[in-house]
């Protein structure tokens, strides 16, 4: 896990100079920004930080913005910084749920002293997230990869089993399907999550600087290598380096790739001096590495070296059932992104959703949750694949709008076929029809 950062938000740019002056004298790591919009493109339910935010300021204001990072993560601490007016204003922002608040003009080391409370809260709930997702509760891996499908069941089962591990690891899937958020969260459950996670595009690394890039250089390498450089390899010493779609590294990088992965040392351009490297590799691929080898644009040895472990992440195809539930969370998500006012779905929206075949993944998913939060238009139609029959179309269509109404009545089974106008019986018989699992509702309330 990353050192916790303080997120310091102030529209006074002389304020934030000298408080974000006087916290990295104190050793504090901070990222400064001059809006509240800005906090929110940064914050997330698995964020490492302490957010510390004036109370008044343009555009959206100190409470707004605690209220928005709640929506995010309850748990996640915001302290808020008020002039001697705003006090009443300040104790309404704890009952809210703030973390604290610091009275102006304050004394640098009060609100110090308050941040690394705020910051040893924070890590200790992170890491007791971590332990409840090691032992398989519910946890934050379901809010990182939502979805009560098999598939989604059991790539969390298996995320937890190799991310507690050392292995090397390999994750595949399409575009857009979240492979990186996989790879994070690998990172997070395994030993090495206080040191770095290093990602390298490969597919975006120019070959002429790719191994530079990797491995470091010494001064004099070569034509304007003016001094030593670290590669990202050496940068990541003892934590994870994720190799972002590695079937589009060149193959004579592979095979320098393949020594690293063998002898654990690397070698900067200029020097023969080996250097011990402590790393886990993690790679990802939208493509069949088996079949690149088989056309041998891909090497066979490297590829049976990086695949210890691995890990299939589903299209949105193979989960419709998923779709209307994690269509709600990145609403929920958008809204709070753009400060927007909470739009819910009508179930037959979420019905048309489940049904559409969506190429982009959960890529292309948010993309339309940002849309129908900013009130943008959308057309019903499924733009899924065409299928043969007329009672195929039919039976998709009934498996989507029961689907959809699980997910907009929140699982609750009297309020699930009431809706649907059938009996809880043919409700049961048809979710077993449509191969719907029967732990998507509950009865409690019936």
């Amino acid at each position: 896990m990353t050192p916790t950062r303080v997120l310091l938000v102030d529209d006074d740019a002389q304020m934030r100079a000298s408080t974000l002056q006087a916290l990295e004298l104190a050793g504090l790591p901070v990222t400064e920004f001059s809006s509240a919009e800005e906090v929110l493109d940064h914050a997330g339910s698995g964020l490492n930080g302490v957010v510390v935010s004036d109370i008044r300021m343009p555009g959206m204001d100190g409470m707004t913005l605690l209220q928005r990072l709640r929506d995010i993560d309850a748990d996640l601490p915001v302290i808020l910084i008020t002039g001697h007016a705003e006090v009443q204003l300040a104790v309404e922002a704890m009952r809210r749920g703030a973390y604290d608040f610091i009275e102006k003009p304050f004394v640098a080391q009060s609100l110090i002293a308050v941040l690394r409370r705020a910051m040893e809260h924070r890590a200790l709930v992170l890491d007791n997230r971590r332990l409840r997702a090691a032992a398989g509760q519910r946890d934050d891996m379901e809010a990182r990869l939502p979805g009560r499908s098999a598939v989604m069941i059991d790539l969390r089962y298996r995320l937890r089993a190799i991310g507690a591990s050392e292995a090397d690891a390999l994750i595949v899937g399409p575009t857009g399907v979240g492979k990186e958020v996989v790879a994070h969260a690998m990172h997070d459950l395994s030993p090495r999550n206080a040191k770095p996670f290093v990602a390298v595009n490969c597919a975006a690394l120019p070959a002429e600087l790719i191994e530079s890039e990797l491995f470091g250089h010494e001064a004099g390498a070569f034509p304007g290598a003016m001094r030593a450089r670290f590669g990202r390899f050496e940068h990541a010493r003892g934590g994870t380096v994720l190799l972002d779609e590695v079937g589009q590294m060149p193959l004579d990088v592979q095979a320098k790739l393949l020594r690293v992965l063998q002898e654990r040392v690397i070698r900067r351009l200029g020097s023969n001096d080996a250097i011990p490297l402590d790393v886990r590799f993690i790679a990802t691929s939208k493509t069949d590495l088996a079949a690149e080898v088989a056309k041998g644009a891909f090497r066979e040895d490297l590829y049976w070296r990086l695949n210890v472990a691995m890990l299939r992440v589903p299209p949105l195809s193979a989960r419709r059932e998923d779709i209307p539930l994690l269509f709600l969370q990145l609403v929920r998500e958008a809204a709070a992104r753009h400060s927007a006012p909470d739009r819910t779905p009508e179930p037959e929206m979420l019905a048309d959703l489940a049904g559409r075949d969506w190429p982009g993944n959960v890529r292309e998913l948010r993309n339309m949750a940002d849309r129908f939060v900013l009130g943008l238009d959308w057309m019903p139609g499924s733009s899924g694949p065409e299928v043969p029959r007329l009672a195929d179309r039919v039976a998709g269509f009934e498996r989507s709008v029961i689907a959809g109404a699980i997910a907009a009545h929140g699982g609750r089974l009297r309020r699930v076929y009431e809706s649907l106008g059938v009996s809880r019986k043919t409700l049961y018989e048809k979710m077993q029809k449509h191969g719907l699992d029967r732990r998507l509702i509950e009865d409690a309330d019936d």
